[in-house]
């Protein structure tokens, strides 16, 4: 690591902290001044961050190095649209402005690799369902219904270039332009109303303002299904890697507004 540390900063005149952004069993991402280092145990997932990030059509982090595990990105300018569970302090043009440059991205060629299958969501969802109760993490009554609601998203679809995992805190705008888009390793062919639900989960008050972005007819209650399969879908992991009381969960808060 001392070796990877010092040739992320050797273009700096002075050594710099070193910041903890991201560390758990699979990945990690430090960051030491504007680069960041993504350290990844599954160097399929590197593959397809770079490969994603050569072929979107957005703004995106400059590779400034690769050496297996790490991947050394430059840092985008700006700052996150917002962060789950908290209200966002940009303005609706930014927001339409990341809706707009999502439908760059859905316009865009086919990536050249295979998306997600409906069949292991479905068994997926079905699992994470069962473990929520199983282990008393949520009531019957709060997972059934939004498991009933997720399983509508489970449909055929034509697919589009998705980012794969836009979280609000992965599109960085200045003003109301977008600056950047990061964190590309699920990028793949999928569903473009999955990409349009991860950005506004836990912020239904911006939906419309994505979609003025993003134009064109949006089928609601598929963006709104896909909030809850990926709510579902996401309480494990944060429990098993110790994120706290699932009842402080932003997800949790979204499966108890739902349906």
């Amino acid at each position: 690591m001392t070796s990877v540390v010092n040739r992320a900063i050797i273009a700096d005149v002075s050594p710099v902290e070193v910041e903890v952004v991201v560390a758990h069993r699979d990945r990690a991402t430090l960051r030491l001044g504007d680069v960041f280092l993504k350290i990844d145990a599954d160097q399929s997932r590197t593959d397809v961050e770079v490969r994603a990030m050569a072929l979107a059509p957005v703004l995106t982090p400059r590779i400034l190095w690769r050496d297996p595990p790490v991947l050394a990105l430059a840092a985008v300018p700006g700052t996150a649209l917002g962060h789950l569970g908290e209200l966002s302090t940009e303005s609706p043009a930014a927001w339409a402005a990341a809706g707009a440059a999502i439908r760059l991205l859905h316009d865009a060629p086919l990536p050249p690799w295979p998306g997600r299958d409906l069949d292991d969501l479905a068994t997926r969802l079905a699992g994470e369902c069962e473990w929520l109760v199983d282990n008393d993490i949520l009531p019957v009554d709060v997972v059934t219904p939004n498991r009933r609601l997720a399983e509508t998203a489970l449909r055929p679809w034509t697919p589009v270039f998705i980012h794969g995992d836009l979280q609000i805190d992965h599109v960085f705008v200045a003003g109301d332009k977008v600056t950047g888009i990061i964190d590309w390793s699920e990028g793949a062919p999928g569903d473009a109303l999955y990409d349009l639900a991860t950005l506004t989960l836990g912020h239904p008050e911006h939906l419309e303002d994505v979609m003025a972005g993003y134009g064109g007819e949006v089928d609601r209650d598929l963006i709104h299904a896909w909030w809850s399969l990926r709510s579902l879908t996401s309480v494990r992991w944060l429990v098993e890697h110790g994120y706290g009381p699932p009842e402080g969960y932003p997800e949790v808060a979204v499966l108890r507004s739902f349906p």
